[in-house]
């Protein structure tokens, strides 16, 4: 009988194939990339037609000798790696080993694609197998090169320019630039004051709110109202031609319908699980692939619960859509089921219809259907999965609008806006989040979802009181990862495939940082981004990144050539990074101010733990100081009184490092005692791991708080919430703690994350973090 080989990517992914494809087949995982470029200069030969020199990656060479060794056994080879340029470059890469390796001889070798793990899929791809695609071949070489030229040639100029140990990257420069420019924006940004008036009014027992939207006839502008005196002008006139009462002018009553949005992308799955789950794009990815690599529903049953997910497809398989329809009959009712399938077309002009949208392999299994089966994320991840696939095929939500003017005399005009749902259609299984809501957005911008009282034209409405609101604008906000996410679209930077690497990267490389979910810059990313912009502006610029991606697709789809489009951003590149080596360093700013120590102009300059002021004269005079202390302060560090080193005796004195002040020991680097500035409140909860301790409140490195067991490191029992000296009624675990989140409210849950107790929790948070109070 005859033998063949499979190789996937994965172990779980080979682990649930095995059980589909039996006896005949031997399954193996080549555990992602096998080859990758020599990791030093030469490994893009671009004066030789751009032969590129790969390498076996080492940590993966044990899974290749498998491969290797199993296709010696094997009559053929079936590669089945992800249907995407990476997984063809894997197959391609393998096949290139196996042929080296001269296992192949004559034997047959057939690329096989799915898109879902399943029985069904995986049997249909075996039967209708292809050829490995040498344009997807061609198109992931030519991204592999690009990053490799940028990287070999910028890095070492960031070395010279900036601080060793740098590097800049295709795409993850434009990223920074983005997150850049927006934190520049914020910084110059000036607050402009502006006023609404508001009034309380009341009928039939009712009360609503209407805004002030015309005054002496004018139509009110943003900033038409812009200071307390005119707000309070414009209330005294008002209240004095009002006499307590509104008269309703016009009631205008429409109907309108609220569509679907279409199924998921990669890119809107992570925006949505960012706001809704608080995931980040790595999460949500991780998670997402082990849903799509197969689950253990029990009874020997492992199944794929959704389809491929880095797609940016919004297209379902007609089979799909007609399970769907099934299933939205039997749940919802027939009367939430249009009459005609809802076909939804890509915005993306260069999106892959043969992939379909992310969606679950079979509609019929429902969350609560697999949830004894999956892990808190793996179930959170596949029911909004599953709900958004359900609601992007059912009838739209119907809604009911309302608006009222009424006058306050001669010329002055409030307006209530209200609505009613008539029928929710696809809102009653799922509504999509929308970024930074503005907090006094004008009317129109967001939809008031109140009902208003029944009410007529020439009605006479109680008014209750006027309010005048004083208001500032706000400056734009900083960048979540869901908002970036979307940006890095917008713009085409980067593949929906790369927007969770591109974020890990700018944080890993310490050129930016989250504070409070949103990305704000560091001093070096700063540095690094005006280096990039000002020597290198065409190649951080969003247009050029853009059409490269454009240049990539192209290549995929069989319309150029991958040489000649590397050969035409090689030759432009190599001679600007010549011309730049000799430019000055960025990230010195001269000062007016002389050196105390010896007299010469200080400058301020970036070093490794960010920005600090120091004498021209180095190395001769070593006189430095931080960027926030006092002009002529010492750099002579201070000294902690009243203590001393417990380890060697030494004086105890304040340092300043990457993460902020600590208290270290004088004599280092012989004595690396060091602790933090502010002791740990101690919160009085006993360790529930080693119940030899309590809990200490901590930050972490990047100022984030969290709660650990006082005996660290002998004992590394930590959590992100505060700990609650209260044992889990559904588990027995000896704490709880106290989470908060802007959908759920103040809750107590259980820190072990398979037992997801959680119940509403309703006294003071202890030792939780202030609000943070922006300053007007």
């Amino acid at each position: 009988m005859p033998k063949h080989l499979i190789v996937v990517e994965s172990p779980a992914k080979a682990k649930t194939m095995s059980k589909y494809l039996g006896k005949d087949f031997t399954c193996l995982a080549s555990y992602g990339h096998v080859r990758d470029l020599i990791p030093k200069q030469g490994a893009v030969e671009t004066e030789n037609d751009f032969g590129m020199k790969y390498q076996l990656i080492e940590k993966n060479k044990k899974h290749v000798d498998a491969i290797v060794k199993a296709m010696k056994k094997a009559d053929s080879l079936y590669l089945a790696t992800d249907p995407d340029r990476e997984g063809e470059a894997i197959s391609w890469h393998l096949h290139e080993i196996l042929k080296q390796e001269d296992v192949l001889d004559d034997k047959p070798v057939h690329r096989v694609e799915f898109h879902e793990i399943t029985k069904t899929a995986i049997q249909h791809a075996i039967e209708s197998p292809r050829a490995l695609s040498e344009n997807l071949i061609n198109a992931q070489q030519a991204r592999r090169a690009l990053d490799y030229l940028v990287g070999f040639n910028l890095s070492p100029l960031l070395w010279k320019k900036v601080r060793r140990g740098l590097s800049a990257g295709r795409v993850q420069s434009p990223a920074l630039r983005l997150i850049v420019e927006r934190e520049e924006e914020i910084e110059k940004f000036i607050a402009r004051e502006y006023w609404t008036i508001e009034s309380d009014l009341n009928t039939k027992g009712k009360d609503f709110v209407a805004r002030l939207t015309h005054f002496n006839g004018e139509k009110l502008e943003q900033f038409t109202v812009d200071n307390g005196a005119r707000a309070a002008e414009i209330d005294a006139a008002l209240k004095a031609a009002a006499q307590g009462r509104l008269q309703v002018l016009s009631v205008e009553k429409k109907q309108r319908r609220r569509n679907p949005a279409p199924p998921f992308t990669t890119s809107t799955l992570q925006q949505e699980a960012s706001r809704k789950l608080g995931f980040t794009a790595q999460r949500t990815m991780r998670t997402a692939q082990q849903l799509y690599e197969g689950m253990d529903l029990g009874h020997g049953e492992v199944v794929g619960l959704i389809s491929y997910m880095r797609t940016d497809a919004v297209n379902l398989a007609n089979e799909a859509v007609a399970e769907i329809r099934e299933v939205i009959k039997d749940r919802f009712g027939a009367d939430n089921l249009p009459d005609e399938p809802i076909a939804y077309k890509n915005k993306s002009k260069n999106a892959q219809e043969a992939h379909e949208a992310i969606r679950p392999t079979s509609a019929a299994r429902t969350p609560d259907a697999v949830k004894d089966h999956l892990k808190p994320d793996q179930l959170r991840l596949y029911e909004l999965i599953w709900k958004r696939t359900m609601a992007c095929q059912m009838v739209p939500a119907v809604l009911d609008t309302v608006t009222v003017d009424m006058a306050a005399g001669e010329g002055n005009v409030f307006r209530a806006n209200g609505s009613t749902v008539v029928k929710p259609g696809f809102m009653a299984v799922y509504q999509e989040d929308t970024d930074d809501k503005p907090k006094d957005a004008p009317e129109g911008v967001t939809e008031d979802e109140k009902l208003l009282p029944p009410m007529e034209q020439g009605e006479s409405i109680e008014l209750k009181a006027i309010r005048p609101e004083q208001h500032f604008t706000e400056p734009p906000p900083r960048f979540s990862e869901a908002s970036l996410v979307k940006a890095l679209e917008s713009y085409g930077i980067g593949r929906p495939s790369t927007y969770a690497s591109i974020i890990y990267t700018l944080e890993s490389r310490e050129y930016v940082t989250l504070d409070n979910r949103r990305f704000k810059p560091t001093d070096v990313g700063r540095v690094v981004n005006k280096f990039l912009s000002e020597h290198f502006f065409h190649y951080v610029d969003y247009d050029f990144t853009a059409r490269m991606e454009d240049d990539l697709d192209a290549i995929s789809r069989g319309e150029k050539e991958w040489k000649p489009v590397l050969q035409d951003f090689w030759v432009d590149f190599k001679n600007q990074v010549k011309e730049k080596e000799s430019v000055d360093r960025p990230g010195v700013e001269m000062m007016e101010e002389e050196c105390p120590k010896c007299g010469k102009k200080l400058a301020k300059r970036l070093g490794r733990n960010g920005y600090f002021i120091g004498c021209t004269g180095y190395p001769d005079c070593n006189y430095t100081r931080n960027v926030d202390d006092a002009v002529g302060a010492s750099n002579e560090p201070e000294i902690v009184p009243d203590r001393k080193c417990p380890k060697c005796e030494s004086n105890l004195v304040i340092k300043r490092g990457r993460y902020g002040r600590f208290i270290g020991c004088s004599n280092y680097p012989n004595c690396k005692h060091m602790e933090p500035l502010e002791k740990p409140a101690d919160t009085g909860v006993e360790c529930p791991e080693c119940k030899q301790a309590t809990m200490l409140k901590r930050k972490s490195r990047y100022g984030k708080v969290f709660y650990s067991c006082a005996r660290y490191p002998d004992c590394k029992y930590a959590v992100w919430n505060p700990p609650l000296k209260e044992p889990c009624p559904q588990c027995g675990w000896p704490i709880l703690s106290i989470k908060t989140t802007k959908r759920r409210g103040v809750e107590k849950v259980c820190p072990v994350k398979e037992c997801g107790f959680a119940e509403p929790y309703e006294g003071e948070v202890p030792f939780a973090e202030p609000p943070k109070v922006a300053a007007v």
